[in-house]
């Protein structure tokens, strides 16, 4: 899908919901993903009216605790939403072994070689589109639409934590040991979701993300900063 060059109106659909609640209904994710941010741009500068939560999902963006939604309704027509901008923030580095047991079928997907599917996607430019599924867990962009890959016909019933999977145009690490039927292809010691930590997510939504093999170089350039991603403690 070609990205939208400069800053806009959106096709959108705003619907007040009960009395402080607004959802914003979009066709695309990546204009879910632009509005969601510029959203965040206006709370942070104060020309955002007054709210207490902001979240984003595949093609929608919640607002609550509005005073006056509808008002908001009838103003984001006539916004102009730029695209979200690669180096807004810090990249977070996740190590990654590349190991996982669907690697073989992930390839012959993409009509590659197991070596290509991790140059690929260690350099993809990843970026949170939204979390959901269970705490920590993030939806990441980034993979070309014709390198998207369907959800394994039999789910496993346990995939254990820090594994990485594909499904459709997303990537994701799993948090925690759960069922899951997500293409796996490698797996990280990076702690994606710890209470005890500030913020206890590693991954929110707007958060650009790089997969860094970790017996090889990274095999694309960093774009910008970024922060390594915590670690577990020696088991």
């Amino acid at each position: 899908m070609t990205p939208r060059p400069a800053a806009g109106p959106l096709p959108l659909r705003a619907l007040p919901v009960g009395e402080h609640g607004l959802l914003v209904e979009l066709d695309r994710a990546e204009d879910a993903g632009a509005l969601h941010a510029e959203l965040l741009r206006r709370a942070a500068g104060g020309t955002l009216p007054a709210v207490r939560e902001i979240v984003p999902a595949a093609r929608t963006v919640f607002l609550d605790g509005l005073a006056d939604p509808g008002a908001l309704a009838a103003e984001l027509p006539g916004w102009r939403v730029p695209p979200p901008a690669a180096g807004d923030r810090p990249a977070v580095e996740i190590p990654v072994r590349y190991d996982g047991p669907d690697l073989a079928e992930v390839a012959a997907l993409w009509g590659v070689t197991a070596e290509e599917v991790v140059r690929l996607h260690a350099g993809t430019a990843f970026r949170v589109a939204f979390c959901g599924f269970a705490p920590g867990f993030g939806y990441l962009t980034g993979l070309p639409e014709r390198l998207g890959v369907p959800r394994r016909a039999t789910p496993r019933t346990r995939v254990p934590a820090g594994s990485i999977g594909l499904a459709g145009p997303y990537t994701g690490v799993y948090p925690r040991s759960s069922p899951g039927g997500w293409q796996l292809i490698g797996r990280t010691d990076a702690v994606l979701w710890d209470p005890r930590r500030e913020p206890a997510a590693l991954l929110a939504p707007g958060t650009p993300v790089r997969f860094v093999p970790v017996d090889a170089p990274v095999p694309a350039p960093r774009t910008g900063p970024s922060r390594p991603a915590p670690q577990e403690s020696a088991r």
